[in-house]
């Protein structure tokens, strides 16, 4: 497995995965349509410096992804992966990477409640539960990792 900066080719793939069924029922985010996508890819993420995105690469095949950005004065991250690398270790293995790369403390994720996957890889990489929000009519479940 490897982190790479994030290369123009793996935006259809990540588009792809924003609209697996699967995923958009687990996380329960509403994907966004090809262009709004790909702008926000353009200048929300890849255009901003604060914001730290890495590939994540399993023999050479792109797998997906992982973020971390500022949400006012928090650092949030977040991830997505191609659904054939689910059950196999690489959440973990990717955000374990990403975390040493991404030093900075505390950081908070927000996954939707019945996201059972996203919520033990948060558990299994040192997150905490601090509480529940609600995104629209979803309750989520805010994580923090705190400093080392």
């Amino acid at each position: 497995m490897r982190l790479r900066p994030v290369e123009e080719a793996d935006l259809e793939l990540f588009f792809q995965q924003e609209h697996d069924p699967e995923t958009v029922r687990r996380s329960k985010f509403t994907p966004r349509e090809r262009d709004r996508f790909m702008t926000h890819w353009a200048t929300r993420v890849l255009g901003d410096p604060t914001i730290l995105v890495r590939t994540v690469t399993v023999n050479g095949e792109t797998a997906g992804n992982v973020v971390a950005w500022w949400e006012q004065d928090r650092r949030f991250i977040g991830y997505a992966f191609d659904r054939r690398f689910w059950g196999r270790g690489v959440g973990t293995r990717a955000l374990t990477l990403f975390l040493e790369e991404e030093t900075n403390r505390p950081l908070y994720a927000d996954p939707y409640q019945g996201n059972t996957g996203s919520v033990r890889l948060l558990e299994k990489c040192g997150f905490r539960r601090s509480g529940t929000l609600m995104h629209g009519e979803n309750e989520h479940i805010m994580f923090v990792l705190d400093e080392r």
